[in-house]
């Protein structure tokens, strides 16, 4: 587990913009917060506060796949659940379900220029919808 949790409310944040029915990757979420990886979103979701509403189910690998871990199952029925088809390989459509990025209210709110996103946004797993 990494030493500084300072960005997990960040990340949180971030994450509840995340629609039902669509997916991101720790990589898309790391992207828009300062100082996070791939792997600190992880240990974000992981740690996840109960009753706090954040869909952390929505969050998956860059392969659009659940990590295999303790849990994946149900996080999988969850992701079911909010109409998220997996193929028989496990991996999701980033062409259906890709989340397409925050508000612009989160990036005027987080100080991301528009067009900055859109440049961050096109390093982002699978084609946009």
């Amino acid at each position: 587990m990494p030493k500084n949790y300072s960005c997990f409310p960040e990340i949180y944040d971030l994450v509840q913009e995340i629609p039902a029915g669509e997916v991101a990757s720790y990589g898309m979420v790391a992207s828009l917060i300062t100082g996070a990886t791939a792997r600190i979103v992880g240990y974000a979701m992981a740690a996840t506060p109960s009753g706090k509403d954040i869909p952390w189910q929505r969050v998956i690998n860059a392969a659009g796949k659940i990590s295999d871990r303790d849990g994946a199952a149900r996080h999988r029925k969850y992701l079911e659940q909010e109409g998220i088809i997996f193929s028989k390989s496990g991996a999701v459509s980033w062409a259906t379900c890709r989340w397409q990025g925050p508000s612009e209210k989160w990036l005027d709110a987080h100080k991301i220029d528009f067009m900055d996103f859109l440049e961050i946004q096109a390093n982002w797993p699978g084609k946009p919808k």
